[in-house]
Parts: structure tokens; C-alpha cells; sequence
């Protein structure tokens, strides 16, 4: 009877050993992504600060253009075809630099969120290792105990 109660005093600790490794798994890989919070919400208001710099960029491109549009209207207008080619010209210079303006946005905001995203990942990453490099000891750790009072247990014959 002493024997069989050992052994489940034993494995009955081990089994514990095993949920409270498991639980502080969980509670290490809740802190990492915690920890990655911050990272991401940071990531977020930049996009968003850099998306509205582009906008308050462009307008006064925009603006100066219909502007100088209306004028080069009113002063050149004699010359109807010449005037409307310029025009033409400038509205798509303006254009493509307000594309470019955008799409030079669009890139640095892409490349933060992507890198925000890998940080992140790798916390997680690691996280995870940590977990199971601590559950797999833990599991280790009690075979070996079971071995050896497997082994140092004497013999009922």
C-alpha cells in the first residue's frame, strides 16, 4: 500500500509541476503580447500622421496650380490653343507629383506597418520557444524522476 500511494504522491506533484509550467507559459506569452502593443498602435499613428502630411502637402500644389491655371487663362486669352496645351502640361506635372507624394507615403507607411508586423512576430516568436523550451524540461525533468524511483524502488516479488 506505502508503494502505490508514493507513487501517486509523486506523479500527483509532478502533474502539478506540469500545470503550473503551463501556466506560467501562458501568462509569459499574454506579456509579450503586451508588450507588442505599443509597437503597433505607434505604427498605427504614424501611418495615419504620415497619410495626412501627404494631404496637407498636395493641397497647396493643387490650389497654386488651378490658381495659375485661372490666370494664364484670363492673360493668354488670344492664344486659346497654346494656353490650353501649358495648362494641360502643368496639371499633369502636378499630378504626377502629387502621385509620387502619395505613393512615397503609401511606401514608408507600408514598410513601418510591415516592420511593426515582424517585430512582433518575433516576440511571438520567442515567446513560444521560451514555452516550449520550459515545458519540454518540465517533461523531461519528470520521466527522469519516475525513472529513478522506478529504478530505486525495490522490487515486490
Amino acid at each position: 500500500m506505502g508503494l502505490s500511494s508514493f507513487f501517486k504522491n509523486l506523479f500527483g506533484s509532478a502533474k502539478e509541476t506540469a500545470t503550473d509550467v503551463a501556466n506560467q507559459a501562458e501568462s509569459t506569452f499574454e506579456q509579450a503580447k503586451e508588450a507588442a502593443a505599443p509597437y503597433i498602435e505607434k505604427a498605427e499613428t504614424f501611418a495615419e500622421e504620415t497619410i495626412a502630411k501627404a494631404k496637407e502637402a498636395s493641397e497647396p500644389l493643387l490650389d497654386s496650380a488651378a490658381e495659375y491655371a485661372s490666370q494664364a487663362k484670363d492673360i493668354v486669352s488670344e492664344y486659346v490653343e497654346k494656353a490650353s496645351d501649358s495648362i494641360s502640361n502643368v496639371i499633369d506635372s502636378v499630378k504626377e507629383k502629387t502621385t509620387e507624394t502619395a505613393s512615397e507615403a503609401k511606401t514608408v507607411v507600408t514598410e513601418t506597418v510591415v516592420d511593426a508586423a515582424e517585430k512582433t512576430e518575433e516576440a511571438a516568436d520567442e515567446a513560444k520557444t521560451v514555452v516550449s523550451e520550459t515545458v519540454v524540461d518540465a517533461a523531461e525533468k519528470t520521466e527522469e524522476a519516475a525513472d529513478e524511483v522506478a529504478n530505486n524502488a525495490p522490487d515486490k516479488e
